[in-house]
C-alpha cells in the first residue's frame, strides 16, 4: 500500500478507499478481481467506515474517514490498517510486534536482516521455500518473546501476505525471479554496505513487469497451504512468556489448533474471518454488528458465488 500511495495509485495523504484498493491492487500486481475485493473489505471493513468506504493506510484517522467526522471518536474509533488484530497481525516480516513499545508500523532493519538472512540457503531468492522457512522463523521469534503473542484464524493472512514475495513482486521481466534487489525495493529497505538495511521509501524497480495472469482467491489459498504445510504451527497464543494456549476449532478450516491443508477450506477461510465472530485474542472475540456485516457479505458474495462456500444472506 505505501508502494501504491508513492506512485499515487492511491492517495497519498493516508486516507485510500474501498474503490482505489480494488483498482491499485489490480493495475499494479494483477491482483485477481476476487482477492483484491476480499482484501479491500476486510481493510475498509475492519479497520476502516463502511459508509465512507475509506480506511487509513496508517495509524487511526478516525476525523477523517468517518462519516461522523470527530464525533466518531467518541462513539467508537476507526483504527486504520495498524489496529492490531484486525489487519495487522504478529510475525510481520518487517514490523516489531505490537506488544513492543505498541509500533507496528514502522520499518524494523533488525527483523527485515534477520528476513534477508534466511533467504542465503535459498540462493538469496524470497522463493516459496524461503518464505515457508521465514514465516517458521518469525513465529518461533514471537512465541519466544511476546507475552501475548497471537497467531488465530486472521493470522492466516499473513502467508498469502508471504507469499506476494514471490508471485506478486518478481517482474516478469527476469522470469519471475524473486531476488533480494526486487523485493527490498518494495519494502523501502536500502543496503547500508554492512549487511545492514536503511529504509527509503518504497519503490516500484526500474524496468519492472508485472505479472501476466491475475492471481486469485483460489491461487492464495493454495500458496497458504504450501506455506503452511511445510512448517506446521498451532495457531493461539501466549499467555505470558512460555505459556501457549492453543485454539480450538473453527469451522472446517481450523480443527484442533491446526490449519486444514486442504485449499477450498483455506479460501473459505478467508470469507468466513470477515463475516462470522472470530476469535481476536485469548480472551476476546470480534463481534460483527449488522451493519458491517451486511458490508461485508455486500462486497464478497458477489465474488464467492459458486465456490463452494457456505455464504451469508444479507
Amino acid at each position: 500500500l505505501n508502494t501504491a500511495a508513492n506512485y499515487h495509485f492511491i492517495s497519498h495523504d493516508g486516507i485510500t478507499t474501498f474503490a482505489e484498493l480494488l483498482d491499485a491492487q489490480q493495475n499494479i500486481f494483477n491482483v485477481g478481481y476476487d482477492l483484491a475485493v476480499t482484501l479491500a473489505a476486510i481493510g475498509v471493513g475492519l479497520t476502516g467506515d463502511i459508509v465512507t468506504e475509506k480506511m487509513s493506510i496508517g495509524c487511526d484517522a478516525t476525523s477523517r474517514t468517518s462519516a461522523l467526522g470527530g464525533l466518531q471518536g467518541v462513539l467508537g474509533k476507526e483504527g486504520g490498517i495498524n489496529d492490531h488484530n484486525k489487519f495487522e497481525q504478529d510475525t510481520s516480516l518487517s514490523r516489531t510486534d505490537f506488544f513492543f513499545h505498541s509500533d507496528d508500523h514502522t520499518f524494523n532493519a533488525s527483523i527485515w536482516k534477520e528476513v534477508t538472512a534466511v533467504t542465503s540457503g535459498f540462493n538469496n531468492l524470497f522463493n516459496r521455500d524461503a518464505m515457508a522457512k521465514i514465516m517458521s522463523e518469525r513465529y518461533k521469534d514471537s512465541a519466544a518473546t511476546n507475552p501475548n503473542f497471537y497467531f488465530g484464524p486472521k493470522s492466516v493472512i499473513l502467508y498469502g501476505a508471504a507469499s506476494f514475495l514471490y508471485e506478486l513482486i518478481p517482474s516478469l521481466g527476469n522470469q519471475g525471479i524473486p531476488t533480494r534487489e526486487v523485493v527490498n525495493s518494495f519494502f523501502g529497505a536500502k543496503p547500508d554496505g554492512s549487511g545492514g538495511f536503511t529504509f527509503v521509501p518504497e519503490k516500484i524497480p526500474d524496468s519492472w513487469d508485472i505479472r501476466p495472469t491475475p492471481f486469485t482467491n483460489a491461487d492464495v489459498a493454495a500458496e497458504v497451504v504450501a506455506l503452511y504445510s511445510q512448517f506446521p504451527v498451532p495457531l493461539g497464543g501466549n499467555v505470558g512468556i512460555n505459556n501457549f494456549n492453543a485454539m480450538g476449532s473453527f469451522g472446517t478450516a481450523i480443527q484442533n489448533g491446526k490449519l486444514s491443508l486442504n485449499p477450498k477450506d483455506v479460501k473459505c477461510l478467508l470469507y468466513q474471518i470477515v463475516t462470522e465472530n472470530v476469535p481476536d485474542s485469548l480472551s476476546t472475540v470480534l463481534e460483527l454488528p449488522l451493519n458491517v456485516l451486511n458490508f461485508m457479505t455486500g462486497k464478497l458474495n458477489p465474488v464467492f458465488a459458486g465456490s463452494g462456500c457456505p455464504l451469508k444472506l444479507t
